[in-house]
């Protein structure tokens, strides 16, 4: 497909972030979690800690706008705040083992709807298709830095 003929990105790639969206959405209910909850518990990752501001920047959120999705996260448990020996004002974020394993519970369940997607592909396309939007997605985060 030559690329005059090819469709944009936007245009390929909305409908199937839309779908993927859609199907997420019911493992995260499940799970007690929004949309907002889960971005927070996985870019937390393995992390000791991360500022609230860091974080924000990390998951890509306006950091006033990740206040509540925090507060909610943290009365039930699912991670911790403490203040920055540091910095007084500053907010350090943690993940609780009871959110590491809502955030695996979770993450395995909507990656498990994933590979069943993915199956459509030969090995070698999924492999390349995945490097290609690992690629990609990194490159675009390091634009908008």
């Amino acid at each position: 497909m030559s690329a005059v003929q090819r469709p944009d990105l936007a245009t390929m790639i909305a409908p199937l972030g839309r779908a993927l969206i859609a199907a997420e959405l019911p493992i995260l209910e499940r799970n007690g979690l929004t949309m907002w909850g889960y971005a927070v518990l996985l870019g937390l990752g393995d992390e000791p800690v991360y500022t609230q501001a860091a974080l924000a920047k990390k998951i890509h959120a306006d950091k006033t706008r990740i206040i509540g999705v925090l507060d909610e996260l943290q009365e039930r448990g699912l991670i911790g705040r403490d203040a920055d020996p540091v910095d007084r004002r500053a907010r350090l974020v943690s993940l609780t083992e009871a959110g590491r394993a809502l955030r695996d519970r979770a993450q395995r369940d909507i990656q498990a709807h994933e590979d069943r997607l993915l199956e459509q592909l030969t090995p070698a396309d999924r492999r390349a298709f995945l490097r290609a939007l690992y690629t990609l997605s990194v490159a675009v985060t390091e634009q908008s830095q």
